[in-house]
């Protein structure tokens, strides 16, 4: 290897998800339904944390991010999936597959990160109350913003390290709806296991190890929470279960992808749908279905934008 692109392919093609008219269609109603309503919902979270004071804390600037993170989750591989599904010969040029990649793992990394800080402000708050302003300062907040996106575009890099001088040159075949690491790994015209192993070893360990420490987390605030009896309690534990719901719905079809070896089923595909579409829709749904004051900034932010749309 010289250092170039020894690359003969100059695109590759998705076998898709199903080859079947009818499922096809049932995909595209159901991918595009959720893709919209994830969309409108982040959006509208966003703008409702940006322009209400009552929500300018460390917990709704850091839901804020994880908003802005979904949407960009489900706009990586959707509308392109969604596309495709009209489509009989379904393709991606090289560097869009690169680029799918890229994101992909920007995106899961900033995640991973953003969950963590969301953990460790619960943490304060329940455990350090007295002190939750000074810990979960807006200068905590920016650190953690910055080192959610450091490792995701670090990890995403040494993750494009392994695969941008790989030869390929046939075949091109990919069975997915998105370009997966893994899977165009084994495209490659030359031995790939080692490399492999090593973005699965890479993959594996930062998943779990995230996984690993929210659960440790989480545990130990509930512990902390059922030692109380009081009012606050109990709104507590409503918070955390919205936070646990999350974080179960993002790493369990992303440990299942990225931790799996030599997958032998379509299972990962259809995670894949859940972890791309249905994952950010329902963050919106859960994370404001117990949060009045949440519920509510979201209304007054429907009628303000309502109100806007009759003046224009």
């Amino acid at each position: 290897m010289d250092g170039r692109n020894h690359s003969m392919v100059s695109e590759f093609v998705f076998l898709g998800l199903s080859s079947s008219r009818e499922i096809q269609l049932l995909l595209v109603v159901f991918s595009s339904v959720l893709y919209v309503a994830s969309m409108t919902g982040n959006i509208i979270i966003v703008f409702s944390v940006t322009t209400d004071r009552h929500l300018h804390s460390p917990m709704y600037f850091l839901l804020a991010n994880l908003s802005f993170i979904d949407m960009g989750a489900c706009s990586v591989t959707s509308p392109k999936m969604i596309y495709d599904l009209f489509r009989k010969h379904k393709t991606i040029s090289f560097g869009g597959c690169i680029a799918q990649i890229f994101f992909i793992h920007v995106i899961g990394g900033v995640e991973m990160v953003l969950l963590i800080a969301m953990a460790f402000d619960r943490y304060v708050a329940i455990c350090k109350p007295l002190h939750y302003l000074t810990i979960m300062s807006p200068r905590m907040c920016i650190l953690f913003l910055a080192a959610a996106w450091a490792l995701g575009v670090s990890h995403s890099l040494f993750q494009l390290a392994f695969i941008v001088n790989l030869p390929f040159c046939g075949p091109n075949v990919l069975d997915s709806f998105y370009c997966d690491l893994p899977r165009l790994l084994r495209l490659a015209c030359t031995d790939t296991y080692r490399l492999q192993f090593m973005v699965t070893v890479n993959s594996g360990f930062i998943c779990v190890g995230s996984f690993s420490i929210l659960l440790i987390s989480y545990i130990f605030i509930l512990f902390t929470v059922c030692k109380h009896s009081s009012g606050g309690s109990s709104k507590a534990l409503s918070t955390l279960s919205a936070h646990i719901a999350v974080v179960l719905l993002f790493f369990s079809p992303t440990m299942f992808i990225y931790t799996w070896p030599h997958p032998k089923s379509q299972m990962d595909k259809f995670l894949a749908i859940f972890d791309a579409v249905l994952t950010p829709f329902l963050n919106p749904i859960i994370y404001t279905f117990r949060n009045k004051d949440m519920k509510a900034a979201m209304k007054k932010a429907c009628k303000h934008l309502v109100i806007y749309r009759k003046i224009s």
